[in-house]
């Protein structure tokens, strides 16, 4: 099955204000910087964003709070994003912030069809207030419940005509996860193969989850924090 869409209009064509995304990435690593781009085109409003971060100030999701179309970020770090800082403590942004082990597997367990779990991850902090809590093993858990979104949109390194994935290093990151996750899942990609010519042992995330995918216009792979050794 060819899955392939023509560019990124046509790959979120349907997504409405009010909706719930997942966009995978780690940082600005494996962002969909395309798809993030012309979320802003079209305007998009109040909506729910789980990503790990909230991009910079003037890139990736940064573009979205700029432009006041993100209603909720539920997130595991935002500490690079002034205009996110001010958009929380002004009660402009509604924020769920979860630990990031939390995050992912949240994520996946969205995409295997795991309702809930139980984790020691933020038992006795503000992340346990008014969830369930159990004690395993003499350890108290606390229940955290899966997540899922109307669209997903992952970026990866290769992908082929039938949805098939491959992540290259840090970009591995929440994408596979996420992929499972939404009922449309959309992705960008640097290179688009023929269906076949990928190596199946190498593939991360099956074509069975993806609907959309698309090769990406331009790829600017922004460096959050440069640290260079002194001459």
């Amino acid at each position: 099955m060819n899955k392939v869409v023509k560019d990124v209009e046509e790959a979120l064509a349907g997504v409405k204000d009010g909706m719930t995304l997942m966009l995978g990435g780690f940082g600005l690593c494996g962002i969909p910087e395309n798809s993030i781009a012309q979320l802003v085109r079209q305007g998009v409003k109040n909506l729910t964003c789980i990503s790990n971060n909230a991009g910079v100030d003037d890139f990736g999701l940064g573009l979205l709070l700029h432009s006041k179309q993100i209603k909720k970020m539920i997130s595991s770090y935002v500490g690079e994003n002034d205009e996110f800082e001010r958009q929380m403590l002004s009660g402009e942004l509604e924020v769920d912030l979860i630990p990031q082990g939390s995050l992912a597997e949240r994520c996946r367990a969205g995409g295997a069809g795991i309702p809930a779990f139980f984790t020691p991850a933020g038992y006795g902090t503000e992340v346990a207030e008014g969830k369930e809590v159990r004690v395993f093993n003499g350890k108290p858990h606390i229940l955290e419940t899966a997540l899922k979104a109307d669209f997903a949109i992952v970026k990866a390194w290769k992908g082929d005509t039938a949805g098939n994935l491959v992540y290259k290093a840090t970009a591995r990151n929440f994408n596979p996860m996420m992929a499972m996750a939404g009922t449309i899942t959309v992705a960008e990609v640097e290179e688009l193969v023929p269906a076949g010519e990928l190596d199946p042992n190498e593939i991360h995330t099956p074509g069975i989850f993806v609907q959309r995918i698309f090769k990406g216009a331009t790829f600017e792979k922004r460096i959050e924090q440069r640290t260079v050794r002194q001459r």
